[in-house]
């Protein structure tokens, strides 16, 4: 729920003794624990109607509510931040996202995003429906770099939105994960859900608690005890690709969150590689392609080296 800025979450605890700022923190991913005190001592928190201390010891059954005020913020400020620009018309603009670079402003990174970096590009703030995120279609995570769309106007937003929600998108990753992947074609088809034992990841889910996901997969070539594949999402989960691949036993290579750190590189190797769709001022259907980055290609030479 929102009102004039404000959301609130509600949640019903499923573990028992967990204090409530550890809580709160892990069930509201946007949240450090520092932030998740504040708003506790602030009196936004509630446990079961009453509020409470940040210490509290939460029991099974209990209501948590959380009430998250808004951005002191109401609009990005322009930031001279680089990035490549594979196209551009009067509609939209394809960009080449950094690894490294948040896609939108959030509590834990306010600025130096790529909203940030768009909005001092263009010079001018996009017409669309959400001015924390101008344009923003879809995103890629932090650490994930390569091929986004930005919408410029609200009809181009309607109609990319559309395109998105129908699956006529073409999505086509580059990911090099642990192991020999076999067969070398596949569907990778499992609901996911936010992970109930740590609420800042997403896991495989059953029906009730999860959305449906599915993702194809091609292998590329094996590199010694790797795959470099191709991975196309169908659907948009949160993280759907790397919560995939390690579902059957192929974590991506240095994805610390749902595998392990990487000793050839700081970050998980998945690159969005190629995005199609129709212009939305002709209808035409258009792709385009980011090269793997240097610090990728590093990576993969000194395997194959």
């Amino acid at each position: 729920m929102s009102v004039t800025g404000f959301t609130e979450h509600s949640y019903v605890v499923d573990s028992q003794g967990i204090r409530l700022d550890r809580y709160v923190a892990e069930n509201c991913p946007e949240l450090t624990r520092t932030q998740a005190q504040k708003l506790i001592n602030d009196g936004l928190v509630r446990v079961n109607g009453m509020v409470a201390r940040s210490s509290l010891k939460l029991n099974v059954g209990d209501c948590v509510t959380v009430v998250i005020p808004p951005s002191p913020s109401s609009q990005p400020e322009p930031e001279a931040i680089p990035f490549g620009i594979l196209y551009e018309d009067d509609d939209v603009l394809v960009i080449d996202k950094p690894a490294g670079l948040p896609v939108h402003p959030a509590p834990g990174h306010p600025s130096h995003t790529l909203v940030n970096a768009v909005l001092a590009y263009l010079s001018f703030t996009p017409d669309t429906d959400d001015p924390m995120r101008p344009g923003i279609i879809h995103r890629l995570d932090m650490n994930t770099s390569g091929v986004m769309l930005v919408a410029k106007n609200r009809t181009a937003q309607a109609d990319l939105v559309e395109q998105f929600k129908t699956h006529t998108v073409t999505k086509v990753y580059l990911a090099l994960v642990q192991g020999r992947l076999t067969p070398e074609h596949g569907v990778i088809e499992a609901p996911i859900g936010r992970d109930t034992r740590n609420r800042k990841r997403m896991a495989i889910a059953d029906e009730d608690h999860g959305r449906p996901a599915r993702t194809r997969y091609r292998v590329i070539r094996y590199i010694d005890s790797y795959t470099l594949v191709e991975a196309m999402p169908e659907t948009g989960r949160t993280h759907q690709i790397r919560v995939h691949l390690t579902a059957i036993g192929h974590p991506v290579v240095g994805d610390a969150t749902y595998g392990v750190k990487s000793g050839h590189l700081p970050r998980q190797f998945l690159h969005s590689h190629r995005l199609g769709f129709r212009l939305p001022s002709t209808g035409e259907y258009v792709e385009f392609e980011s090269a793997l980055p240097p610090d990728l290609e590093q990576a993969l030479s000194h395997l194959e080296g």
